[in-house]
């Protein structure tokens, strides 16, 4: 016999994998362990797919039937179908399923108000209907979005073997969940001065901590007012906008306290939202990598000095250092593009053309992060360029651990942004203005590729191929020279030491050819790799901007229909609004460094380009004025 249900209320679908109920309808359930407030079943249609656990009653005793009949469209696929069959579900339930005893009161007394969200996890390990080990923590239902993960590593580990081939999220521990205030907004230091309590948190119910709240959660009112309707979860967890915590700010679920440090502004320039400039600017250079040694030798790794100017105090830094502070920032900051690091190398770290490569990347990271207005002031990076850890042992691994336990991530981050106050955005006109920075980081990205693949085919030519040809016509202008000397004749041995010397010039002219790549074309095409870092992070940044605007389309729907209040509504659209102002931001920045950057890289490449091209003149011009004597 196959599991049963009965819907309460109408449901309809509106995401893919949802389907829709009829009240009163009958249901066929696949299993009765709900996913986080959903269940599975084939409703009388014969469509399968998910609905709200919250929105059918499960029914408790066998209904008359066919003998045999399991209901219309059931699979005939259960995974754990005793050898007897289905007991009836009146009887003991199976040993692995153990509710709390008033877990489905509320359903089996049918009351007019749906029962809230199931509190209990099913014993067991396996997914996707098991709990147990598997069970998301909170910074994976609300937090940590982007490619890494906060780690929560030893303090020891900095020191473990870690050479330049490994990542953040290669170490164990990586997948670590962080500090986080408790949901219902307790949190430690709540009372310190400089801390403001800040919460989204609007009339969801959440249950406990972790769950999350069923979508469609109808609250019918006493007074017989219209029911009131929430918007719905995406069902794909591991989508951006979920991962990133934007999904819970703007559902109303963040909750957390701001210091006067955090807040990032967002102010209104003359050509929009833009990040609030950093009052103290500084610069950092990059220089003397050094092969250093550790473990009597058996350990070897290349070391980076890093002088701030703003502090003039040098400090040294590994790669694996660089990797940490990227790993900590790209889980920080979802709507802000953190440049990617140069990549790494398995082989010939310590050769001398991957240093000198790996340095100029690391410089162009560290101009874009000193020129960020956000990036360049938040603690982590300030502790990564202030302290010296190679001195001050305790101090580094103190700031390390503060910033892998950082609260302010995950929908906490959205808290920390502050708008411009009583700015309200045309939500057409954002979407209008994402849709064509969309547009315009595609043909950007294809633009950027085809123009790397053509500098790169270029300065092959040029090193192999041109030098080659060069060198082809300087050996035979020589071979000619040497022919004339046969001669012997004392008036013809001026032009055969021009003829030589035009063989030579060429010889040179091949050589500043091979040479030349280094000091034009590499440039653009590290310029062009650090962007295409960029662009990539784009789509992501994009996503979680158009989450928020979808959830604001849904709730307007809802308002229409009468199922939403519209403060509720007016909430969630405020949230969104801050998205948006600190994704304009971010895109306003980025073309502002696009700028300065491609002007300034553009310059550099026409002037090497006239400084070559000025040395082949000359070369040639020395070996025309051989001529003038013979």
């Amino acid at each position: 016999m196959a599991l049963r249900a009965r819907a309460l209320y109408d449901f309809r679908s509106e995401n893919p994998g949802e389907i829709s109920l009829r009240e009163h309808e009958v249901l066929s359930l696949c299993s009765e362990q709900d996913i986080e407030g959903w269940l599975e079943g084939v409703n009388s249609r014969g469509d399968r797919g998910l609905f709200p656990a919250s929105y059918v009653q499960v029914i408790r005793a066998p209904e008359p039937g066919p003998a045999g009949d399991g209901g219309p469209g059931v699979p005939a696929r259960y995974a754990n179908v005793p050898p007897g069959g289905f007991e009836p579900l009146s009887a003991a339930p199976p040993t692995t399923f153990k509710p709390p005893t008033d877990a489905f009161q509320p359903l089996l007394q049918a009351q007019p108000t749906p029962p809230p969200p199931s509190t209990f996890q099913p014993s067991g390990t396996g997914f996707p209907y098991g709990g147990g080990a598997l069970q998301p923590s909170p910074q994976q239902l609300y937090g940590g979005g982007g490619i890494y993960q906060a780690s929560q590593g030893s303090d020891d580990d900095w020191d473990d073997e870690w050479d330049d081939t490994s990542t953040v999220a290669d170490e164990p521990g990586a997948l670590g969940s962080g500090a986080y205030p408790d949901l219902d907004g307790s949190s430690s230091g709540g009372g310190a001065a400089g801390r403001y309590r800040l919460s989204t948190r609007s009339d969801l119910s959440l249950g406990s901590r972790g769950s999350s709240a069923p979508p469609h959660h109808l609250q019918h009112h006493p007074s017989g007012a219209k029911s009131s309707a929430t918007v719905s979860r995406n069902l794909n967890r591991f989508s951006t906008f979920v991962k990133s915590g934007g999904e819970a700010f703007v559902l109303g679920e963040a909750s957390g306290f701001v210091k006067d440090g955090d807040k990032l502004c967002v102010v209104l320039g003359p050509y929009g939202p833009e990040w609030q400039e950093n009052p103290y600017p500084f610069q950092c250079t990059i220089d003397d990598p050094t092969k250093q040694t550790k473990f009597k030798g058996m350990k070897s790794y290349i070391s980076y000095k890093l002088v701030p100017t703003h502090t003039q105090v040098p400090v040294h830094r590994r790669y694996k250092h660089f990797d940490w502070l990227y790993a900590r920032l790209a889980e920080k900051f979802p709507v802000i593009s953190v440049p990617h690091l140069p990549e790494k190398q398995a082989t010939g770290r310590f050769e001398e053309d991957f240093i000198s490569k790996r340095r100029k990347g690391l410089i162009w990271w560290m101009n874009h992060m000193a020129s960020h207005p956000v990036l360049a002031q938040c603690d982590v990076f300030q502790h990564f360029l202030t302290c010296p850890s190679s001195t001050d042992e305790k101090a580094w691994k103190q700031g390390k651990r503060k910033a892998e336990k950082d609260e302010m991530v995950g929908a906490n981050f959205f808290l920390t942004l502050s708008t411009p106050p009583a700015a309200a955005l045309d939500l057409q006109e954002v979407e209008s203005k994402i849709d064509g920075f969309k547009s315009f980081t595609k043909k950007m990205d294809d633009s950027a590729l085809q123009l790397n693949h053509t500098a790169n085919e270029f300065a092959r030519k040029q090193v192999t191929g041109f030098k080659k040809e060069y060198q082809k016509v300087g050996q035979s202008f020589r071979g000619l020279s040497q022919a004339f000397e046969l001669d012997q004749q004392a008036f013809s041995a001026g032009l055969n030491q021009a003829i030589a010397f035009t063989g030579d010039a060429y010889d040179a002219i091949g050589e500043l050819f091979a040479d030349q790549p280094r000091q034009d074309l590499d440039p653009v095409m590290d310029l062009l790799a650090l962007y295409q870092g960029h662009l990539a992070n784009f789509p992501d940044i994009i996503h979680v901007q158009k989450g928020a605007l979808t959830k604001v389309k849904e709730s307007k729907r809802h308002v229409e229909e009468g199922k939403m209040e519209v403060q509720k509504a007016d909430g969630i659209q405020d949230r969104c609004n801050t998205i948006s102002f600190a994704t304009l931001a971010e895109i306003h920045h980025f073309h502002q460094i696009r700028v300065r950057d491609f002007k300034s890289q553009m310059q550099h490449f026409l002037q090497q380009q006239i400084i070559f091209f000025q040395k082949v003149t000359q070369k040639l011009e020395e070996a025309l004025h051989k001529y003038d004597s013979v």
